[in-house]
């Protein structure tokens, strides 16, 4: 746990800082960049508590997989539509097999997300 606060941190301050429109940088100084040394300290700050908590991380990274899963399906739906979109994608639509292949794995992964919210 240890090894993997400081990386988990750091990419968490960079997702978190670039989704804010921040300047984010570890080149940078703490004194220009606040706001991304801020958010870097609060990531390390949880990562240790989660470190001295009883926690079990094998749940963790199973209800993790879980939440991925579920957000993953109207990611796939929406990106199956601008996919096949003539007018989004222009001559770079994708061709019919990978859209039969597409909606199949987005419906299945609908199904699949419903039963685990239902069981």
């Amino acid at each position: 746990g240890l090894l993997a606060v400081p990386v988990l941190a750091g990419s968490a301050a960079y997702a978190v800082g670039e989704a804010l429109r921040l300047p984010v940088s570890l080149q940078g100084s703490p004194k220009r960049l606040k706001r991304f040394y801020f958010i870097l300290a609060v990531s390390v700050f949880f990562g240790m508590l989660f470190n001295f908590l009883e926690f079990n991380p094998i749940k963790a990274l199973y209800w993790t997989a879980v939440l991925n899963g579920i957000v993953s399906i109207p990611v796939i739906l929406v990106m199956m539509l601008l996919a096949g979109n003539r007018d989004v994608m222009g001559e770079f639509t994708i061709p019919r097999y990978l859209r039969v292949m597409g909606w199949a794995t987005g419906i299945l992964m609908l199904g699949v997300g419903a039963a685990i919210l239902l069981a």
